[in-house]
């Protein structure tokens, strides 16, 4: 079977790989690097494809990688001082409201 056959793979973790791409994509990373990076986290989640003769059938799931994620971004923002976690938000408010085409929040809130 080919590398890329994802014939034993469940829906479910196809699913799930396309929602990890498309985080991953939405952060500026390539399409071929996005998809790459998907498809190692589900394996590394289940240990392959759940389906009978895929190498993570009958194997538990491993929580760890899904968790991994929220604190890593989380550790790294609490070690910042809360002022520059403060204008990093209000930078972020200010290119929300650009790229939507707004000024200010008051604009938001008439639409």
């Amino acid at each position: 079977m080919p590398r890329s056959n994802k014939s034993k793979y469940t829906d479910k973790q196809k699913r799930q790989a396309e929602h990890i791409e498309a985080g991953y994509r939405r952060r500026g990373m390539s399409d071929e690097e996005a998809g790459r990076r998907a498809w190692a986290t589900v394996n590394k989640i289940y240990g392959g494809g759940k389906k009978p003769g895929g190498s993570g059938y009958g194997k538990p799931v491993n929580r760890y990688p899904i968790r991994k994620g929220g604190k890593k971004g989380g550790a790294a923002s609490a070690s910042r001082p809360a002022a520059q976690r403060s204008a990093a938000a209000k930078k972020a408010a200010r290119t929300r409201l650009k790229k939507r085409g707004l000024k200010t929040r008051k604009s938001w809130r008439g639409r």
